[in-house]
């Protein structure tokens, strides 16, 4: 797959403040990358950056192996959707989606031409005469995403578009983003802090705290092997742990032993281990690894999560069996449901 978008070295500073730390990351041809993380980590200003509404401290962005840093934002091939949707209120849907083709002063015939096909594409066709004032806010976005692309960019930046919706039409347009991506064939980038979101949607997840890369891999990827705690903790629920490396394919935390598949570290090296609410399984006291009471049982619709209180630690536990708190219990997990990182600043 080619390179499309490649960030050298990026830092940003905002009064004093580091805000991006010597950002690198490579970003491919036709790809559904998201920045992931919590609010103020930076991954809108690096998106501003690619945009060029902000200009970096130091360090370089090549596009299609050219240098762009000094490239103005309208020169660059890539449009952006903001949350707020920025749409002119004066103006109907067609005449909206239209405005970039008739600053290029293409003609009429074209101009129907690609304004019926971002119709067709977004699910708005027979909308065009409406007023974009009168739309909901998920037929409204749709228009902005149509405006976007209607001018043909290699690359489209959205910065946290599904924000303003409700949680049902999130989801909707969650599934209809992925599939106009796929559609239109180009790079989409896309801000956010929704972890659902970022696993739902993306081929690729760039997760970012305090203005560094934590991770950068597929949905399966950071969910399944986080590289540290914050992934770990910021992706998913999780239980993590202390415990340290016997030798490979060892692990002790708890006063126990417990055999895994991770290897690589050194002898009694200190590590964090998680392991997934939904890869515990509740058995009987004698059955299991560990044993403990369960303390809570709420019901969330597709599962229970049980809070299970062991002699070091609460356990959460997500199974679709109920059993009623104050029970002992017995938790077993296999090896593969171990998993060791290192400890944050230490790999």
């Amino acid at each position: 797959m080619r390179t499309l978008i490649k960030f050298e070295n990026i830092v940003k500073e905002f009064d004093g403040q580091l805000v991006l730390k010597g950002i690198n990351l490579e970003i491919n041809e036709n790809e559904f990358v998201t920045l992931l993380g919590p609010s103020g980590c930076g991954k809108t200003t690096l998106l501003r950056i690619l945009g060029g509404f902000v200009d970096q401290t130091e360090g370089k962005i090549f596009f299609e192996d050219i240098e762009i840093s000094n490239v103005p934002a309208y020169k660059r091939e890539i449009n952006t959707v903001f949350q707020k949707y920025a749409l002119f209120p004066h103006m109907n849907v067609f005449d909206n989606i239209a405005f970039g083709l008739h600053i290029k002063k293409q003609s009429k015939d074209i101009i129907q031409q690609k304004v019926n096909k971002m119709l067709r594409l977004v699910g708005l066709d027979g909308f065009e005469d409406k007023m974009v004032t009168l739309l909901s806010g998920g037929q409204q976005q749709r228009v902005a995403i149509a405006r976007a692309l209607v001018n043909e960019p290699m690359v489209l930046l959205l910065d946290e578009p599904l924000g303003a919706l409700d949680l049902k039409l999130r989801k909707e347009m969650q599934h209809e983003l992925k599939k106009i991506q796929k559609e239109v064939g180009i790079t989409f980038i896309y801000v956010t802090h929704d972890q659902e979101e970022a696993l739902t949607m993306s081929d690729k997840i760039v997760v970012i705290n305090n203005g560094e890369i934590q991770q950068i891999g597929t949905p399966i990827d950071i969910y399944n092997e986080p590289e540290n705690r914050f992934v770990a903790d910021f992706i998913g629920e999780s239980n993590i742990i202390e415990g340290f490396m016997i030798e490979d394919y060892q692990v002790m935390f708890d006063d126990k032993k417990f055999e895994c598949v991770d290897y690589g570290f050194d002898d009694k090296e200190s590590v964090d281990i998680v392991i997934r609410p939904e890869d515990i399984d509740i058995v009987t006291p004698e059955m299991g690894m560990l044993k403990g009471i369960i303390r809570s049982s709420i019901f969330k619709g597709v599962h229970y999560e049980m809070s299970v209180e062991t002699e070091y630690r609460d356990f959460i536990v997500h199974t679709t069996d109920y059993t009623e708190p104050g029970k002992e219990v017995g938790l077993h997990f296999f090896p593969e449901d171990i998993h060791v990182m290192y400890k944050m600043g230490t790999y």
